[in-house]
């Protein structure tokens, strides 16, 4: 098992990582980041994606949707946003974000990456 700084280090050793948290979506604060830039406020980025995790379970709920959300991805045209909810015990109302720089990254490799560190991860 990772602890929340080891996780971090290995987010942003994802090709092409940019900015990695993990986040509280209850409060919308970010409980660790790694990385980040002038252009990339890894705190207002985790309560902003905070809101879309919070919609997104609320439209499930409306729609009857029993299943569980494994990521979300946000294309932007010179990035990508991964969000992914932790579903083990002790994770329970957290997610892992993660910022990648479109032109440098793999989107399939990043999101396998991603589900590895959430398994690992003890919080």
């Amino acid at each position: 098992m990772a602890n929340m700084d080891v996780s971090l280090k290995e987010m942003m050793a994802i090709d092409g990582a940019a900015g990695a948290a993990v986040v509280d979506y209850n409060s919308g604060m970010a409980l660790g980041v790694l990385g980040g830039s002038k252009d990339l406020d890894l705190q207002v980025a985790a309560a902003g994606n905070t809101e879309v995790v919070k919609a997104k379970l609320r439209t499930m709920d409306a729609l009857g949707i029993q299943e569980a959300i494994e990521d979300i991805l946000i294309s932007l045209t010179g990035q990508y946003h991964l969000i992914r909810p932790i579903s083990g015990r002790g994770g329970k109302g957290l997610f892992l974000y993660l910022a990648l720089d479109r032109g440098r990254a793999n989107l399939a490799m990043a999101r396998h990456q991603l589900r590895g560190i959430e398994d690992r991860l003890d919080i």
